[in-house]
This record gives structure tokens, sequence and C-alpha cells, in this order.
């Protein structure tokens, strides 16, 4: 793992060029919680088709495998509708529902969705460690926009 955060690249057998990133930063509240929002995510770039391989492989496989993910086109501009995963292809679906912005729904088929809060890449630490921790709380009821909000009204400027 690249201790900067960013991709490391490799050269694979047949000579094409592969990235991968680092450890997903993730936080996923236990059980199904009571709000809007089951998680954060905070991703290192806006590339989804970099970010979505990291994120699904540090989910618990108890939880089954993704089918699909929804984001929205103003947060992930040009992303692709498929992005290829270790041994398969997930379907990215694309929303433009105001909602959604900040938001990434993951979704396991039969076995349910659950809703995560998008921290933006450029986020503080600190704001970006709220944020997280605020939002695997089973008890958080705040949307992600609202999240959002407060982050960036408690930590501009240093305070929180």
């Amino acid at each position: 793992m690249d201790v900067t955060g960013t991709p490391t690249e490799g050269v694979s057998s047949d000579g094409t060029r592969t990235y991968r990133m680092p450890a997903a930063r993730v936080a996923l509240a236990p059980g199904r919680g009571h709000g809007p929002l089951h998680g954060a995510w905070w991703p290192r770039c806006d590339m989804l088709e970099l970010e979505l391989p990291s994120l699904l492989g540090s989910l618990d496989p108890d939880l089954g495998i993704v089918a699909r993910v929804t984001v929205d086109t103003v947060a992930w501009p040009g992303v692709p509708q498929k992005v290829t995963l270790p041994g398969r292809m997930i379907e990215v679906a694309l929303t433009a529902v105001d909602a959604e912005v900040h938001a990434i729904a993951l979704d396991w088929g039969t076995a349910g969705h659950r809703e995560l809060l998008v921290i933006p890449p450029g986020e503080s630490r600190a704001a970006a460690t709220w944020l997280l921790a605020t939002a695997a709380d089973p008890a958080n009821t705040l949307t992600a926009a609202h999240m959002l909000a407060l982050a960036e009204a408690g930590f501009d400027g240093g305070h929180r």
C-alpha cells in the first residue's frame, strides 16, 4: 500500500498498466441503523472506477456481493456505467436526484441496500473523522447534506 494514499501502479503479465487504490476509508453502522445513512465512505479521488473496487473489497463478505451501485452524476462526472472488479463487473446506475448528491447506494439485490455518505476527497482529516463516526452511529438521523453542512461549519477555521 502506498502510504501517501495515492494509487499504486504496476504492470500485469500481459504488459498493461494496473492501478490499485489503498484500503478504503469506510465506516458502517452495525446492523441497519435508524436514519437515512448506513455509514460513510471517504474516497481519495473522484474517479469511481479506481475507488469502487477498494470500497467493495473492504466490505464484510458476510454482507454478500454488491450487485449494483447508484451514484449522482454531479458528484461523479463521466463515471462509466460498468466498473471492473476482480472476477466480475458491477453495474453503476446514475441518478440526478439532489438528495443523493453526497451519497452512494450499495445494492445487494434481494439482500437489501445501504446508503453511504460520500465525504469529498479533499475534506480535512478532522472533519472526515467526525463524518465517518457520525454516519456510522446507528442512532444518527441526519441526512448526508446536513452532515456535510455541519462539518463545514464546525471545521471551518479549525473549530470542533
